[in-house]
């Protein structure tokens, strides 16, 4: 079984200034969020 300690990942991450990107492309977005993107076919 493994050992996790949050608070020890959080305080590890929070000192290094972790960051995330959140920001993506409308054509990112389409390809990420395919499932809420309708089809249209005609």
């Amino acid at each position: 079984m493994i050992n996790f300690n949050p608070a020890a990942w959080e305080k590890f991450r929070n000192n290094k200034n972790a960051k995330v990107n959140w920001q993506f492309t409308a054509q990112d977005a389409r390809i990420k969020l395919s499932r809420l993107y309708p089809t249209l076919e005609s």
